[in-house]
């Protein structure tokens, strides 16, 4: 009887921290939300638009975990190999021209596994 009340108690648990779990990591439609105001940078160069910094700043402040940075990792590979016309060359330095920092190299042969 005692391991039931367990059992039910750790399912109770789960089922409550379920969606805090699912809120907090980063999905790749708000990544490419994010990113949307930086489309004509990545693909003409230039300055980037007024909201494409904050959209990167508020994107690298929310991958907060392993998890949300090899998610965005992954997003950034998807997303720029199916939009026409992104320089890589605009898009490995948009994080210096935007102030921030992210932990790996914005590249098409970046191992997303390996971001920690």
């Amino acid at each position: 009887m005692a391991s039931l009340k367990v059992v039910c108690a750790l399912f109770m648990c789960m089922v409550v921290a379920a969606p805090l779990i699912t809120e907090a990591a980063l999905t790749c439609p708000q990544i490419q939300a994010g990113l949307a105001p930086c489309l004509g940078y990545l693909q003409r160069g230039g300055v980037p638009a007024g909201g494409c910094c904050p959209g990167i700043k508020r994107l690298v402040g929310s991958a907060t975990t392993t998890a949300d940075r090899q998610n965005a990792c992954k997003c950034l590979k998807t997303v720029a190999g199916a939009v026409k016309g992104i320089n890589t060359g605009y898009a490995a330095a948009l994080p210096s021209l935007c102030g921030v920092k992210i932990p790996y190299k914005i590249s098409a042969s970046t191992n997303c596994n390996s971001v920690k």
